[in-house]
């Protein structure tokens, strides 16, 4: 074989491999993928004892994991006339941490009006260091820009099931919540 023909069989093999190295990573990409969305599925399975709660026992549930990750000093203090305060507490690090919380049926959407209404007291009412909206649904486009842009910290309902899982809130607090989660709507159950 001349060395054209050397030449040829080399380009050949590689032209191959490129291609079966670019395969592979479309494939690990989609496996990363898939496993990210099996995971999503599963934390919102466990779910199902969230959205039987009533407004108050979610309040109560979402104290007992802020209580679970360290959190000190924390009340459950919804009601009326909370001014948007359904716990508080303190993080580990000493920051005061105000949350409210909606349970919603999780094919609602949680919107900017009712994030408005919280950022407007949650730190000139209550002191909030850290503002934490938890949903058990997800939360719309505009809210999460909306909380962007005023460091509101939202956990909705993939990342309330992690939380349930057993991943720490302070975990959660270090998200980006404008790049976090989804605003699509769950399906209502049937």
């Amino acid at each position: 074989m001349g060395a054209i023909g050397l030449l040829a069989s080399g380009l050949v093999v590689l032209v191959m491999v490129v291609g079966l190295v670019r395969a592979g990573r479309r494939e690990a990409r989609a496996e990363r993928m898939r496993l990210a969305q099996e995971a999503r599925l599963q934390a919102r399975r466990s779910l199902d004892v969230v959205w039987a709660m009533g407004d108050r026992e979610f309040e109560e549930y979402v104290a007992e994991l802020c209580r679970r990750d360290g959190c000190t000093g924390v009340q459950r203090v919804g009601g009326r006339g909370d001014l948007g305060a359904d716990v508080i507490g303190r993080l580990p690090d000493g920051r005061k941490l105000v949350v409210q919380c909606k349970r919603y049926a999780k094919h609602r959407t949680v919107g900017s009006p009712d994030l408005q209404k919280f950022n407007g007291t949650a730190r000139s009412e209550h002191g909030a260091d850290v503002a934490l909206f938890v949903a058990s649904c997800v939360f719309t486009r505009h809210a999460r820009a909306f909380a962007a842009r005023h460091r509101l910290t939202l956990i909705d309902v993939d990342l309330l099931g992690f939380w349930h899982s057993g991943t720490p809130l302070n975990k959660l607090l270090e998200l980006d919540i404008s790049r976090a989660g989804t605003h699509h709507r769950l399906q209502p159950d049937r």
